[in-house]
């Protein structure tokens, strides 16, 4: 239930990955190099990370955790289309994933995209069920990825932050330019940054990206209640090798599960519980439009002061 890209008007959702074709999940081998084989697939506007785990691959427990969790590579069971016959006649496409190993996970995921005709705005709506008799530890991450034309030289990404930490030291490096992005740039690497957002009285927030005319862009609507941590990942390495910005909120950053654990990011869902994740994408065309969600996201952060760390609180993959 990935989604590859998303277009309306010569605005495109999403990237140019080496990885050129859809691959089969079939074909995915998510331990191999370590558990990066993720990797091997990796081309999507958005995938979801998760659901029993999510972060970067290690070990947890004595047990080798791949990147990001299996649902991304987990066909769907069930897919459904409904369209609603009252005005204004939303689409949806639902899918039923399930995560089921014995001993360690019974969840089942009703993921949904939905949009209205003639609409430049989509929304995300999952509901993950617990179906064990046992509590379980569960993570997400929406690992939303844009590329040209939103990300160029000059692009800009704007939020009501509360505190932003880098995610290792190379990311340290770059901590006084992190809402800035450079133009392609041979062997810049990865720069990640984790984000605490502000967020209004019911825990609605808004992040934006928007290109360097500040003419086209994306507003990315969630709540903090339900995903309390942002990650921006900033991939401005070469074209071909892969030009591209990730805007994630999440349950959690990026670490491994073993730490994310030590810092009181996993959370529990308990048996037969449920609990829901949306999201709500809309492509910004025009100066006017850039600057009303500017005025919505200053809005959001007020006077409070955002607090910017000069050193990561962890390191991947130690404890």
């Amino acid at each position: 239930m990935n989604i590859f890209q998303v277009s309306s008007g010569d605005v495109t959702l999403g990237w140019r990955s080496p990885v050129r074709e859809i691959v089969n999940p079939a074909y995915i081998e998510l331990e191999s190099r370590g558990g990066l084989g993720w990797l091997d697939g990796f081309n999507e506007w958005m995938v979801r990370c998760g659901f029993e785990f999510a972060g970067h691959p290690g070990m947890d427990n004595g047990k080798l955790l791949s990147l990001h969790g299996r649902v991304g590579n987990t066909p769907a069971s069930e897919v459904v289309v409904v369209i609603d016959d009252e005005p204004p006649h939303r689409i949806r496409v639902r899918g039923k994933v399930v995560e089921k190993v014995f001993k360690f996970a019974d969840y089942e995921t009703w993921t949904e995209i939905s949009t209205e005709p003639g609409s430049v705005s989509l929304q995300i709506s999952d509901t993950l069920t617990n179906l064990s008799d046992y509590e379980r530890e569960f993570q997400v991450i929406y690992h939303g990825n844009f590329g040209p034309p939103l990300l160029e030289e000059g692009s800009a990404f704007v939020a009501p932050v509360k505190q932003v930490t880098p995610f290792n030291d190379d990311a340290a490096k770059g901590v006084d330019t992190w809402t800035t992005y450079l133009g392609p740039t041979k062997n810049y690497g990865e720069q990640v940054f984790n984000v605490v957002s502000y967020a209004d009285d019911d825990g609605s927030t808004t992040v934006m990206l928007h290109n360097r005319a500040g003419d086209r862009g994306i507003k990315v609507g969630y709540n903090v209640n339900q995903l309390p941590f942002f990650t921006l990942w900033k991939n401005t390495d070469t074209m071909k090798e892969g030009y591209v910005t990730g805007l994630e909120p999440g349950t959690g950053y990026a670490y491994n599960r073993s730490v994310e654990r030590n810092f009181g990011r996993v959370p529990k869902l308990a048996g037969g519980a449920s609990r829901s994740f949306t999201l709500d994408y809309t492509i910004l065309f025009g100066s006017e439009d850039i600057s009303a969600v500017a005025r919505e996201i200053s809005a959001i952060q007020g006077q409070r002061k955002t607090q910017v760390d000069a050193e990561p609180q962890a390191q991947p993959n130690k404890q």
